[in-house]
């Protein structure tokens, strides 16, 4: 599954973890020295959901942040027949 938001293009990020020792100079040591470079990946928070997209209710893959801001929709929630029947008695 391709981790891309399909609303924005919100996609993977590249980054690297430092393998770090030794102690802070302000706390008394010689200093924090790297050791280590390792590369690593940052992946969006992807949601598979279903949204009012473009007039059309569809299941996009979209990230956390388009739903929080509003620019993915949800679809208004239809009424069940039971539940319709029960409110107009």
């Amino acid at each position: 599954m391709a981790r891309i938001c399909e609303i924005c293009g919100k996609g993977p990020s590249a980054g690297r973890t430092y393998a770090l020792r030794g102690l802070a100079i302000k706390k008394g040591g010689v200093g924090i020295k790297t050791t280590r470079k390792n590369k690593r990946r940052f992946l969006p928070n992807i949601r598979r959901v279903r949204v009012l997209y473009q007039g059309i209710v569809q299941r996009l893959r979209v990230c956390t942040q388009c739903l929080k801001s509003g620019a993915a929709k949800r679809p208004p929630l239809a009424l069940k027949p039971a539940a319709a029947t029960a409110q107009s008695n």
